[in-house]
């Protein structure tokens, strides 16, 4: 009996693989990429005399902690099952929230005068999720692999070939959403491909 017990623990413990992919899962969390890339590019627009290197704050704001706080307020009322939404049809709303808030953002950064760089990543960002969101509506691509590859593609733009060396994180954080049966492996592929070609293309022809 005991024996039984304790092999029953062992099979319903998570292992070390899945713990690693639980935390890779959040540190290449959309909000915490999408922040840290805006805080990034802000940075490098700053090199222009006479702009802030700060510009990259005001967009992290809207673009990841706003929707990031309503993704969790939807956890907090029960009406969300967790931070990562695991149910693709729960997923329309918030993204949809996350899209007006990045939009309502780049407006307010337009008026205020914000780099061009700054403005052209934000743009970006809304294109990519009004796709995502599309998308969601009959499958559900990874929005993990979509940010992670297109956060790698709009550092390469900035900093050219050296920003390639992310690759093996966006790798990693495919694996993970596979490993965590989070996504299939089609759905990271795919979405880790969208992720790439939209910041890839647009955010280029716009800064």
């Amino acid at each position: 009996m005991i024996n039984a017990a304790a092999d029953d623990i062992r099979t319903t413990t998570p292992g070390i693989p899945d713990r690693i992919a639980v935390v890779v899962s959040e540190v290449l969390a959309p909000a915490v990429l999408v922040a840290v890339l805006l805080l990034t590019v802000g940075w490098h627009a700053g090199e222009t005399p006479g702009v802030s290197r700060w510009w990259g704050l005001p967009g992290a704001l809207f673009a990841a902690v706003i929707p990031l706080g309503y993704v969790l307020h939807g956890v907090r009322k029960g009406h969300l099952t967790n931070h990562h939404i695991p149910e693709r049809a729960a997923r329309r709303i918030p993204l949809l929230f996350g899209t007006a808030s990045l939009v309502a953002g780049l407006l307010l950064l337009l008026a205020l005068g914000a780099p061009r760089e700054v403005l052209a990543l934000l743009t970006t960002g809304g294109v990519g999720l009004a796709i995502f969101a599309l998308v969601t509506h009959w499958w559900k691509m990874s929005i993990h692999a979509g940010v992670a590859s297109g956060t790698v593609a709009a550092l390469t733009v900035i900093y050219g070939a050296i920003a390639l060396a992310g690759v093996p994180l966006v790798l990693l954080g495919c694996w993970a959403r596979v490993r965590l049966t989070a996504h299939t492996p089609a759905q990271v592929v795919v979405g880790a491909l969208v992720g790439a070609v939209i910041a890839g293309t647009v955010f280029p022809a716009l800064r």
